[in-house]
C-alpha cells in the first residue's frame, strides 16, 4: 500500500466533507474548505502549493493529509460535429468514457456512474461490457473537472459546459450516495455553479430510489422508457419485471409532484419494427396524457426520442428516418411535447447507447457478447 492510499482524496468530497475534514482532521477553520474548492473546480489546481492565499502551515498540512486526484486520459478523440469523448483510466485496467456534446447555446457532458452496467437493457452497448463497480464521487466528478478544464471551463464568466447529464455508463441510482454527493458539487457556487435544472439524472427506472432523490436532490429527472407497455419493456429494459411501468410512473408524479412547474423527460429510443409502430405511438401518447393529468399540469411529460444507434453483434436496427417522423407526429397530434434527438459523435463511438470504456466484467454478460460476435464471424470488432 502506498502513501497515496492513506490520504484524503478531496474530490470526493463535497462542501460539507470538505468542511468537516478541515474542521475535524485539520483543525482548521471552515472557510479554508470553500478556498480550496475554488482552486480545484474554478483554476483547475491540483498541487497546494500553488493554492497561494493558504498559509504555508496549512499547505503543509494538506501535503500530509489529503491529495487531489483526478481521473487520468488514457485517450481522447473529437467528431466531425465537434463532440469530444474522452476514456477515463480507472483502477486495474478499467476505464470508463465521457463525451461532451455542444450545441447551440449550450454544452452537455454526458458523465458515468458506474464501470460497466449490471442493468443488462437489450439495446445498449455498454450492458455488452458486463460490470465491474461503482465509481466513487472522485472517479465522477472528476470526469466533469478534466472535460471543464480542457474546455477551458471558467464557472460563473465562461461557460462553455452549461449541462451535466448522469447518462454514460452505468445506472446513476445504483449508485446512489456517490452520485448525489457529485452532483452536489456540480450545483455548488464553489464547484461548477450550475443550476438544478441543468444537471439532469437518467435513470432505467429504480422505483424507490426516485422517492429517496426525491427527498435529498433538486436536480431533472430523465427516465429510460423505451416502450410504451410492459411486455415490450420488460424485453427491452428488464428492470421493468421487478418496477412494472404503472409503478414507474407513480414514483414520477410524485417526483413531479415536489417542486411547481416540474417536467419529466421520458427517453424512447426507436428501433426498427420493434417499438416504433403508429399503435407504440398511441399507446405512449395514452400514457403521457395519464402523466400530465396526475400532475395536474400540460406538458408535465416531456418525450425524447433517440434514434437507436447500431454496434457490431447488436440485432437491433435503427428506425426509418420517415417512420421516426411519423411516431413524433402523432405525439405531436396528440397534444404531446415530443421531440427527435440529434444524433451526435457516431463517428467516434459516442452516440447514446454507444458508450463502452474497457470493463473487466465480473459477470458473464461479456463472454456471451463476445461468443455471440465470434458466431456472427465479427470476432473482436466490438472489444
Amino acid at each position: 500500500m502506498n502513501a497515496i492510499s492513506t490520504k484524503q482524496n478531496l474530490l470526493e468530497l463535497d462542501r460539507e466533507g470538505l468542511e468537516n475534514f478541515f474542521a475535524d482532521t485539520l483543525g482548521e477553520k471552515r472557510f479554508r474548505a470553500h478556498q480550496v474548492m475554488k482552486w480545484i473546480h474554478h483554476r483547475y489546481v491540483t498541487d497546494f502549493a500553488e493554492m497561494t492565499d493558504l498559509g504555508k502551515a496549512l499547505r503543509a498540512k494538506l501535503e500530509e493529509s489529503a491529495v487531489i486526484v483526478v481521473p487520468k486520459v488514457q485517450f481522447e478523440k473529437p467528431s466531425a460535429d465537434g463532440t469530444h469523448k474522452w476514456l477515463l483510466g480507472m483502477d486495474g485496467g478499467n476505464a470508463i468514457e465521457t463525451v461532451f456534446i455542444p450545441d447551440k447555446g449550450r454544452g452537455t457532458l454526458c458523465v458515468s456512474s458506474q464501470v460497466g452496467c449490471a442493468l443488462n437493457c437489450q439495446f445498449c452497448s455498454t450492458a455488452t461490457q458486463g460490470f465491474n463497480r461503482n465509481l466513487s464521487t472522485a472517479e465522477i466528478i472528476g470526469q466533469v473537472w478534466v472535460a471543464a478544464r480542457h474546455l477551458g471551463n471558467v464557472p460563473h464568466h465562461q461557460r462553455k459546459l452549461t449541462n451535466v447529464v448522469m447518462m454514460g455508463m452505468g445506472e446513476p441510482l445504483a449508485n446512489f450516495d456517490n452520485v448525489v454527493r457529485a452532483m452536489s458539487v456540480m450545483r455548488d457556487d464553489l464547484g461548477f455553479g450550475l443550476a438544478n435544472k441543468r444537471v439532469t439524472l437518467s435513470t432505467a427506472g429504480m422505483v424507490p430510489m426516485i422517492d429517496k432523490l426525491g427527498e435529498v436532490s433538486d436536480v431533472s429527472l430523465a427516465v429510460s422508457l423505451h416502450a410504451p407497455n410492459d411486455e415490450l419493456r420488460s424485453e427491452l429494459v428488464p428492470l421493468n419485471k421487478k418496477y412494472p411501468i404503472a409503478e414507474l410512473l407513480e414514483s414520477c408524479v410524485r417526483y413531479a409532484s415536489r417542486k411547481k412547474g416540474t417536467s419529466i423527460t421520458f427517453e424512447y429510443t426507436l428501433m426498427k419494427g420493434v417499438n416504433d409502430q403508429p399503435q407504440h405511438a398511441k399507446q405512449l401518447a395514452r400514457l403521457m396524457h395519464k402523466f400530465d393529468n396526475a400532475v395536474q399540469m400540460k406538458d408535465a411529460a416531456k418525450v425524447n426520442l433517440i434514434p437507436f444507434n447500431p454496434f457490431p453483434g447488436t440485432r437491433f436496427e435503427r428506425s426509418a428516418d420517415e417512420d421516426i417522423r411519423a411516431f413524433q407526429k402523432t405525439l405531436q397530434e396528440a397534444r404531446v411535447l415530443a421531440t427527435v434527438r440529434r444524433t451526435r459523435g457516431d463517428d467516434i463511438d459516442a452516440a447514446c447507447g454507444q458508450l463502452k470504456g474497457q470493463v473487466l466484467d465480473r459477470t458473464r454478460r461479456q463472454a456471451e457478447f463476445r461468443k455471440r460476435l465470434a458466431e456472427q464471424g465479427i470476432g473482436d470488432a466490438a472489444a
